[in-house]
């Protein structure tokens, strides 16, 4: 396995790249039509993983070293954008006040604690499969960084597939689970092979297919693709 994520990594990148950007540019337009709040968070989600996935796949040809600014916003724009995931499990749910108010604040105090990580967090360049990229440095990473970066890994998706599994029962709607698991999967798919240095790369498998299939779900709660 490990020789074929190494031989397949950079041009699947570019093609996960490729197809988030596509998906966007759906969304955005998506949203102008129908005004969808789901879709709009699911856009901002993807466009913070398009960027990621962009400036990881041009790692081949430019070293992050020389830029090191523009890889820091990989990481603030994870640590900013990833907990709005907890937003669309309230738009999924329908939540109404008081309980809306509670979770969209769980997801501001998300937001500010991801961003603290990623100013905290240490870089350096690692280069894996010909791909050069910054990375945290483990050992010179403070310990609540690395646990609120694991939170917004796992964290997120965890209450993303309970919710998922509610809109299933009673919206008869199961993508939005299908997304949290799908993710999930993946998340865990490169440390369980043995294969736990291509995590970056096998987690974009589950990415794409996380957003793909809450714009299913969305889709399908409205009952309209435009």
């Amino acid at each position: 396995m490990t020789q074929f994520l190494e031989a397949s990594c950079l041009p699947v990148i570019w093609v996960i790249a490729i197809l988030e950007l596509a998906l966007l540019a759906f969304m955005v337009f998506r949203f102008v039509k129908t005004k969808s709040i789901i879709t709009l968070l699911t856009a901002c989600i993807t466009f913070g993983l398009f960027y990621d996935a962009l400036i990881i796949a041009l790692g081949c040809v430019v070293n992050p070293a020389a830029a090191p600014f523009i890889s820091r916003l990989r990481f603030v724009s994870h640590g900013l954008l990833i907990p709005l995931l907890f937003a669309v499990c309230a738009q999924a749910l329908d939540l109404k006040k008081p309980w809306n108010i509670v979770v969209y604040g769980i997801t501001g105090v998300l937001m500010i604690a991801g961003l603290a990580e990623a100013i905290a967090t240490k870089l350096d360049v690692v280069t894996i499969a010909g791909i050069a990229r910054m990375a945290s440095v483990k050992g010179e990473t403070p310990k609540w960084a690395e646990t609120i970066s694991s939170i917004l890994s796992f964290g997120t998706v965890i209450p993303m597939m309970i919710v998922g599994i509610i809109c299933w029962i009673k919206q008869k709607n199961p993508f939005l689970f299908i997304a949290g698991f799908l993710m999930f999967a993946f998340s865990a798919l490169g440390p369980a092979t043995g294969n736990a240095q291509y995590i970056f790369y096998v987690s974009m498998y589950g990415e794409i297919l996380m957003v793909g299939f809450m714009l299913w779900y969305a889709i399908k709660k409205e009952k309209k693709i435009f």
